[in-house]
This record gives C-alpha cells, structure tokens and sequence, in this order.
C-alpha cells in the first residue's frame, strides 16, 4: 500500500501555511515541555477519547496517544452525540502531567501521567454535577491550585459566565466556593467560554473566546489578582481574512522566546481545524496574529489570522516533516491511533490478524448511525479520496458490511450476503435533534444491482470528498466550503460503479467522520456470527 501526504502544513522553506492541521481536533489545548509540545482536543462520545498530539516545532504534528480508553459512565456504551467529553485542558506541574476534562452532564474530570506517552490514570471526577464546561487548572508561585471553567446554558439555563474556585494543589478536589469572575452578558462578550488561564510579569491572564463559534473572536482577560477583578480586550479577530470565528485555543512559547497562539476555524462538515498564529505583546496584552494599520494610519491592538508565515524558531534541533496517520493496512498489534469508535469499544467486536482488520457482525438496535461499532476516523484533508478493501466471504446469510460517512446527515455503502449474492445498497440518514439529544433518525435506501458472489467476496469502495463551492450560513461570514460525498464500488478494484452522493452536514459539534462497520439486523442475538475482512483503507489527495 502507498503511503501519501493528504495534508502537511510544512512548505519546506522555512514557511508554514494554515491551517496546520485540517483535521477535526477541536477545542485545542497545548503546553510545552522542555523541546516537546503536547495538544489535546474534544472528543465528544467517541472512543478512545482525548487524543494527544505530539510535535516538535508547532508546525508538524502526529497522534502519538489517548488519553482516556473509554468514556466514563455507564451510558456511554451507546453513541449519545454531542455529549461526553468537552473542550479540555493539559498543563505540567512539578513532574506531572495533568488533563482536565469537562462532560457536560456528568462533571470535571481529571486524569493525571508521568510519561505522556504511557498510560493515564483513570480520571477522577472532582466537581460532580451538569453545568461547568471547560475547565483549565492553574498553579501559583505560591503554590496554591485554582480552576477557571465556563457553563453550559443547555444544563445549567445560562451562559457567558466564568467561575473561579481555588483547588486541591494535587489537582483531584476543589477547595471553598467558586466566585464569578466575569460576565460576558454584561458586555460585548456573550458567549465567552473555553478559558485558559497564565501568569506573566504579575498579571493573571485567563484567554476566552466570544462571540460564538462561527463568528467569534478571541478575547483576553487580565487582573493583579486571581479572583478579579478582571478588564479584558479583544486580541484576533477575522478581519480581512478568510478564517472565521478565529479562537479557543493555546498559548505557548518557545525555547528562543517567541510567543504563538493554537487556535480552531470552524469549516462547517469538516469540522474545527487547527491553526498556528503568531503572537506579540504590547503594553502587556498580546496581540494575536498580524496588527494592521487602520484606515487612519494607527496600529491596531489585535491581530488578524495569517494563512502563511515563518515557522517558529525552536532552536538547533532537525524536524522532521509528518502528519497525522490516516491511511492503514492493518499490520500491527493494536489499531491505529486514527481510529475512534462510535461509543465506548467491546473487545468482541474486532481482531486484529497481522495483516488485517476483521470486524465481527453486531446486531443492529437502532438506525445505522446509532450504531456504537463504526469504525471511524476524522477527515485528513479538504478534498481527498478513501479507497476501502473489503473481504466479505465469511459473511453469514443476513449480515452486512460497508463503509459509512459519518454526520447529523450521513450515508453508507452497505453488502448484505444473500446465498450466493451480494445485495448492496445505498442508505441516507439524518439525525434530528431535539434541546440536546437525537429524538428520531430518518432513513432511506437505494437498492442496487445484484452482485453475483466470487470465490473471494471482495468489494473495493471508494470515497470521494470534493467542494464544490461554498455555503453562506450567516450574513457575517464569508461562506463555507460545500463538500459532495461519493461512494462507488468495485469488484475488481479498477472498474468502479457509482452508488450515490450525499451533501456533507457535520455531526453534533464534530466534523464528519468516515469508516467502516460490520452488522446484522434482529430482534435476537445470534451465537455465531460471521465478519468481514478489511484489508486495509487507503486515502489519497487525487480525486
């Protein structure tokens, strides 16, 4: 199998461009440690959760870890979209490594390592009960703890509030009442959430954004004190670029001492993709990508997202370019850190060969998209091609198998063994959601043509993903990419048919995800169940 670049953000010439990563890692968070530096990101009521990235120069970055195996709680052995874990935060105190994580009916949890790329301990929930979302913890020079964290208005009936509350200094218990700290109503910051928190030259910094995710902004609020009171201003906005709703994300520096700023963009199906801007300083507030003159000739004191720019100087140290993984072959003894499942996993449900991927057929209780064993994995790139090869002859009569692309609105490529044939079709879904949760799913199926069995039952799938313009969803922004999902199918991996297309819609607060699955339909669990083979996925940028 040919290994391909989808999508790397190193140019080769000492330049970058954005965004760093077109990948769904929203809700960034990142520290550096010594030459390291280490992003997490939302994972939501996919598994494992929270992935950990690790790069050496900001630029190139791979999955290098989870940190969580599974999600907890009971009820996260089903899909329950948009729920789990929100936007985190990892910080590094005194030798330990910490990521504190909010889910948003269940509490802030916190799980804790001594070697990142080990395992994390199983997360403690220090403030149970539904409301605080993401919480960031905070260590003094005095050594004292504290948590800054917004709210959910879905849970708690408000929003566009941060809370501070001082914290056990080992991070696993709060300590005292939460005070507000400040109120996003009051002002021009509605919808200010995601805080992170700093210190520098004796000032308290805590980094929110506002204003939304489509169309908002970054804001930074600073105080003598850790309680407040706190001014604020406005540090990045879109401006005259074409990056959207520019915030949420990370402060961090470099060996040399330069500043840069991790933030997302939301692009509608794709979901929140992940940018590097640079950040200065002036009058001790930061300044966030590049200041423009006004029209008046007077420096702005926020910055504008760059799409290009010198990489950062982390010292004399060689990089070497890479990205995430996303095609595999299957070859080695544990999946492939691009891989999440639908829900919290069951060892049941797969095996790995040595040479490939067998997915064992699991009773389907609920429509396709609510199923917990998709195998699924972000989109790597804006456009790009997916090539599945699949083994189906050790299918059962009444099990299928397929490939799926995965959203609020999504459709799958699914072969139903028959006796001596395949029947394959092609099946549209849409989640509809009510306040929070999915209250009913619509499907729809195309049949298509019979395919008569061969000694081998191989089906190659392909699936394409194109923009085919944009999409104004505001009158505030300047449109988003629209993508046309294919599927088409071939018995002999040259000649392929088309199966049907479908309008790309994200998932709840994730881009769309694609993969594969392998089912049967029933109202009884079978003893024996066949599966299918999945010789390996293959992406590629040529369409």
């Amino acid at each position: 199998m040919k290994s391909n670049s989808i999508w790397n953000a190193d140019l080769g010439n000492g330049n970058y461009r954005n965004p760093i990563l077109y990948a769904d890692y929203s809700d960034p968070d990142a520290i550096r440690v010594g030459g390291d530096y280490f992003m997490i990101a939302s994972s939501f009521c996919n598994a494992p959760g929270l992935p950990l990235l690790h790069s050496k120069d900001l630029v190139n970055w791979k999955v290098v870890n989870y940190i969580i195996s599974e999600i907890p709680e009971e009820r996260y052995k089903e899909p329950i979209h948009g729920c789990g874990v929100w936007a985190p935060a990892i910080r590094y105190h005194e030798g330990t490594y910490f990521v504190c994580f909010p889910m948003p009916d269940e509490g802030i949890y916190m799980s804790t390592a001594t070697d990142p790329f080990g395992t994390w301990s199983k997360p403690v929930n220090i403030r149970p009960g539904a409301g605080w979302i993401d919480p960031c913890p905070f260590w003094d020079d005095d050594g004292k703890a504290y948590l800054v964290a917004g709210v959910a208005k879905s849970r708690i009936g408000y929003k566009s509030v941060l809370h501070m509350v001082e914290m056990q200094p080992d991070g696993m218990g709060l300590i005292g009442e939460e005070v507000k700290i400040f109120d996003g109503n009051e002002n021009d910051q509605e919808t200010i959430e995601g805080p992170k928190m700093y210190k520098r030259n004796g000032w308290y910094y805590i980094f929110a954004p506002a204003g939304g995710v489509k169309t908002g902004w970054q804001t930074v609020l600073r105080s003598r004190n850790v309680f407040g009171p706190y001014e604020y201003k406005v540090v990045m906005r879109q401006g005259d670029s074409t990056v959207n709703g520019p915030h949420q994300g990370a402060w961090v520096d470099t060996v040399t001492g330069e500043d840069w700023f991790l933030h997302f963009q939301d692009v509608y199906a794709a979901g929140r993709i992940t940018h590097l801007q640079p950040m200065s300083w002036h009058e001790d507030w930061p300044v966030i990508g590049i200041a423009k003159e006004g029209t008046d000739g007077i420096r702005r004191d926020y910055g504008e997202p760059v799409m290009e720019y010198r990489k950062p100087n982390v010292g004399d140290i060689t990089v070497s370019v890479c990205e995430p993984a996303a095609s595999d072959d299957f070859t080695g003894s544990q999946l492939g850190l691009q891989w999440q499942w639908n829900a919290n996993p069951r060892k049941e449900w797969y095996e790995l060969t040595g040479n490939s991927l067998k997915l064992n057929a699991v009773r389907m209780e609920e429509a396709y998209g609510e199923m917990p064993n998709l195998l699924l994995q972000k989109w790597p790139a804006p456009e790009f091609t997916c090539i599945t090869k699949l083994d189906l002859s050790h299918l059962a009569d009444g099990e299928e198998a397929g490939v799926i692309s995965m959203g609020m609105r999504y459709g799958l490529l699914t072969f139903r063994k028959d006796g001596s044939h395949l029947l394959p079709r092609f099946v549209a879904g849409e989640q509809k959601y009510g306040k929070i949760l999915v209250e009913a799913v619509e499907e729809s199926a195309q049949e298509l043509p019979v395919i008569d069995w061969n000694h081998a039952g191989e089906i190659y799938v392909k699936y394409t993903v194109k923009q085919t313009g944009t999409q104004d969803l505001n009158s505030k922004e300047k449109g988003f990419p629209l993508e046309l999902v294919t599927f088409g199918y071939s018995t002999d991996g040259s000649s392929y048919r088309k199966a049907g297309e479908m309008n790309a819609v994200p998932g709840r607060w994730v881009g769309v995800k694609n993969g594969v699955f392998c089912c049967y339909a029933g109202s009884e669990v079978k003893e024996n169940c066949g599966y299918a083979v999945v010789d390996y996925v293959e992406y590629d940028r040529s369409l």
